[in-house]
């Protein structure tokens, strides 16, 4: 993943007003209002319980669920029901690893000294209306430039324009030279020395100030990259890149703003610091070992396999010219090795959860990720946890996400078949999808 370094002042401007009008024409329909909806789900999987129920209703009032009930209740006067009998219905998915503002092609690296940031936004914004009506209701962004997804985040929540509700790192925060130091490749005369308001810090000192900038910036929370990685302009996609006072000092200034912190990690010593300094979640993980396992499960720290991503660069990587040539050694060798590392992390039985990477792979195909944790030996309900009551754990919000419960956020996607069946359905046609008791996508409602 690239960054650009600073936003000049003159630009926030741009910026926001590119996200404000990314979708427009849109309807006002986001503030729901009216009578209340009954769902007739013809079998629920509600992402906490380890079996389906069937012929339920699901009461929506508003934004919420009202009720979950059992057998298709009879409307009431002015209700409204939407006929899911013959699906299945679930909570909306949570993808807890995506970059809004990018998606990898060959022109990816020039695109940074071509587009503004309201490109970027304009975008950001088109991503996060196709990861929406993938059926994606909630997305943690780990890393974008110019603070675009803080204002996407914003904008969507005051309804201006369609999207999954966002919990945003803003910019990631890197090592000189390490794997989202912006410059990275960048010539002398260019190069010059981001630091921590660009998300580049190096010590202790520093590592405390780049966490209060993204404080400051009212990043949801902190993503750090403690190795190297597959994209960056640099040789090595494993080396450990933060010493252990570093990230220490990350984690402890995040702490006093209670704030998590997500750990970007390829090599297993990188990912180990990261995970005895108390962070929150690792992603990728790619080379851990049976002491990285260990303390997994010592600490209770999550692992976000990023499947998907990690089999895209793998492919990519045999097409000459798809990636620079510093790039393509590296995505051949972590996407031969992810897959036997998310099956070991299965095996061990270290707490999963679900994202995706979606920006280095395209968005939208962001429901594939169920099929490989299953290739990898979740069960299809694992697999469908991992992606709703599991990753609202992670975001710290299973009060309001994750699950189709009374009080929770009416987020709700729907499949004609049956996904416990066939874990594949969830990467293609869904019956519809509702986010905070809007319809987005799919069916609609009527009296019966």
């Amino acid at each position: 993943m690239r960054f650009r370094v600073r936003i000049p002042s003159r630009f926030v401007t741009l910026v926001t007003l590119a996200v404000l009008f990314a979708t427009a024409p849109l309807s006002r329909a986001f503030a729901q209002e009216g009578p209340r909806l009954l769902v007739h789900a013809g079998r629920l999987v509600d992402g906490v319980s380890a079996a389906p129920r069937e012929m339920v209703t699901v009461i929506v009032e508003g934004e919420r669920i009202a009720d979950v009930v059992a057998g298709y209740r009879v409307p009431a006067p002015g209700e409204k029901v939407l006929d899911l009998s013959d699906a299945t219905v679930l909570p909306g998915f949570i993808d807890l690893h995506v970059h809004l503002g990018m998606e990898m092609s060959p022109s990816a690296y020039l695109n940074q000294f071509t587009q503004n940031p309201a490109d970027l936004a304009l975008r950001a914004a088109s991503h996060a209306r196709t990861t929406l009506r993938a059926g994606f209701t909630t997305v943690r962004n780990l890393g974008d430039s110019y603070n675009t997804t803080i204002s996407l985040r914003d904008a969507i929540r005051q309804g201006w324009v369609e999207g999954p509700r966002i919990f945003t790192a803003g910019k990631s925060i890197a090592t000189t030279g390490g794997h989202a130091d912006p410059t990275n490749g960048w010539c002398d005369l260019i190069q010059g020395d981001p630091g921590p308001k660009d998300g580049v810090a190096n010590g202790a000192e520093e590592m405390a100030k780049a966490v209060r900038q993204r404080y400051k910036d009212r990043a949801d929370l902190i993503k750090i990259t403690a190795t190297g990685g597959v994209l960056s302009l640099a040789r090595s996609p494993n080396a450990p890149q933060f010493t252990q006072d570093e990230v220490d000092a990350v984690v402890k200034t995040a702490r006093d703003y209670d704030i998590p912190v997500a750990v970007h990690a390829h090599g297993a010593e990188g990912m180990k610091r990261a995970i005895r300094a108390g962070v929150d979640s690792i992603e990728h993980g790619t080379q851990m070992d049976d002491e990285a396992i260990q303390l997994f499960k010592e600490k209770g720290v999550w692992y976000v396999p990023t499947l998907s991503a990690g089999i895209f660069v793998g492919e990519k990587a045999k097409l000459p010219g798809y990636f620079p040539e510093v790039v393509r050694p590296k995505a051949a060798l972590i996407g031969a090795q992810i897959r036997a590392t998310a099956a070991k992390a299965v095996q061990a039985g270290i707490r999963i959860a679900f994202g995706t990477d979606a920006g280095v792979g395209p968005h939208g195909e962001n429901g594939k990720e169920f099929g490989y944790l299953v290739e990898a030996g979740m069960t299809p309900m694992q697999a469908i946890q991992a992606a709703t009551s599991s990753a609202a754990k992670v975001l710290r919000a299973e009060k309001d996400l994750g699950s189709v419960e009374k009080g929770r956020l009416a987020d709700l996607v729907a499949f004609r078949k049956d996904p416990l069946a066939d874990v594949g359905v969830l990467a293609t046609t869904f019956a519809f999808v509702m986010k905070g008791g809007v319809v987005v996508a799919g069916a609609t409602a009527g009296g019966r």
